[in-house]
């Protein structure tokens, strides 16, 4: 699996998975995009789900972490092999208790000029508490529309296939770099302790 090099010192993990799973994802999300199913992206403020164009403008549907469906299932074992050469490059993220995708992921969808707009982390008050690492998967190539890690002081490019891991804390704190022009895609979601 093709290696994204980055610093080692920042604990971001990059490897592609197969461009196929990309395209497949994608078309998952607009056979569901007129449906109920997707939602507009919500941040949560003062213990409440809340809606705000100006903070994150997205577009989401929601991945039970059970789904069997086989697109599901490939993207999920080509994140397996993900997890597996992040663990080998960080083998003390590993020296911790039990940890799995056991809660709800999102397919994700920007229009220009979408996306997460200000600067925040996976793990921001109690609710979130159980996260250990975050996945994100860019399913599209957006020249102008990574994602931008600020302590690291790295503006990730959003090339398909792309697949990270990188902790949930404040020390990675993140927010997208925002495309006035392309739409982007991304699927994402949490290893939650169990």
């Amino acid at each position: 699996m093709k290696e994204h090099k980055f610093d080692f010192n920042s604990f971001i993990g990059g490897w592609y998975i197969p461009k196929k799973i990309c395209n497949d994802l994608i078309k998952l999300f607009n056979f569901h995009k007129d449906s109920n199913n997707v939602y507009k992206g919500e941040i949560s403020k003062d213990e409440k789900l809340i809606s705000n164009k100006s903070i994150k403008d997205s577009f989401e549907l929601p991945i039970d972490s059970n789904l069997k469906e086989d697109v599901i299932k490939d993207y999920r074992n080509e994140l397996q092999k993900v997890l597996e050469l992040y663990l080998k490059k960080y083998p003390k993220c590993n020296e911790v208790n039990h940890f799995n995708i056991i809660s709800t992921y999102n397919i994700q969808y920007y229009k220009p000029g979408g996306g997460y707009k200000i600067w925040h982390n996976e793990r921001s008050n109690k609710f979130y508490g159980n996260r250990h690492l975050v996945f994100m998967t860019y399913l599209n190539d957006v020249e102008d529309g990574g994602t931008m890690f600020y302590h690291q002081k790295i503006t990730c490019p959003a090339k398909k296939g792309l697949t990270l891991i990188w902790p949930t804390d404040w020390t990675h704190t993140h927010k997208g770099q925002i495309s006035k022009k392309h739409e982007k895609y991304i699927i994402t979601g949490w290893y939650n302790f169990i």
